[in-house]
């Protein structure tokens, strides 16, 4: 057994989350491993174990479904080994809006914000606790970007930088480190599975580049880590700008453009 923290990874099957725990297994994490594919987590686990010679739990399970989602939270709340959640299982969606059927757009919403959430409420008072610990939540850039047309995707996506971020400023004051990482386009299944041809895209990053680069910020306890941002200073001035516009706004008093 690693003296290291366990991680739960979810979306483990292939992918960014398959990188992730190929990644942590060097590091000599053990880990558990969550997606709805047994047969690729079972051939995924059994060759970490092999190389790495850890310990690993797989859990088959679908996070939009309640009851599995419940069995990931439990383990959770209750595994005291499981010191790092990376929150990584996720889907986009082909077409406009007014072309998403309801269900659709509700199963991506359950899966990208619902089961992120609660499986982040799951083991936060724990790790807060323990004075230690981490949770790592994959957004994206589209999240900052309506203009892309992605619209139900990218709300998802803002909801995951922003939860991330306030709960940054919850958490680490009590030890729990709290990261979003933000990809731009990746090469992994997610666009084969949300009908979008990857051929279409000019430029696309090698995931294994990605989760390299997202570990670096990890290691650097980075609040946001956007792999795909040359040059830094965009995002410091896009929070600047952000705060600046905060400290301007007057809750007493409407504006006097809005004046009859």
């Amino acid at each position: 057994m690693s003296n290291r923290p366990t991680v739960l990874i979810t979306g483990a099957s292939t992918g960014i989350g398959a990188v992730y725990a190929a990644r942590f297994a060097q590091r000599g994490h053990d880990l558990v491993l969550v997606a709805r594919d047994q047969a690729r987590l079972d051939a995924l686990a059994a060759r970490l174990r092999n190389e790495h010679k850890i310990n690993i739990d797989i859990i088959p399970a679908d996070l939009t479904q309640l009851g599995d989602l419940a069995t990931v939270e439990s383990r959770l709340r209750d595994d005291a080994r499981i010191g790092i959640l990376v929150n990584n299982a996720g889907a986009a969606l082909s077409g406009s809006f007014v072309d998403q059927s309801t269900d659709s757009v509700a199963q991506l919403v359950a899966l990208n914000t619902t089961a992120l959430v609660r499986l982040a409420s799951a083991i936060a008072p724990r790790l807060a606790k323990a004075g230690e610990g981490a949770i790592i939540n994959i957004g994206s850039v589209v999240g900052l970007a309506p203009e892309f047309g992605m619209s139900v995707y990218g709300a998802t996506k803002a909801f995951v930088l922003f939860l991330s971020q306030g709960l940054s400023l919850e958490l680490s004051p009590l030890g729990v480190y709290v990261q979003a990482v933000l990809p731009a386009a990746t090469r992994t299944e997610i666009w084969d599975r949300s009908g979008i041809d990857i051929n279409t895209l000019n430029e696309i990053m090698e995931v294994d580049d990605l989760v390299d680069a997202a570990l670096v910020g990890f290691d650097r306890r980075e609040a946001v880590t956007i792999p795909p941002l040359h040059e830094a200073e965009r995002w410091d001035g896009l929070q600047a700008a952000r705060q600046g516009l905060l400290q301007h706004i007057r809750q007493s008093a409407v504006a006097q453009r809005y004046l009859p």
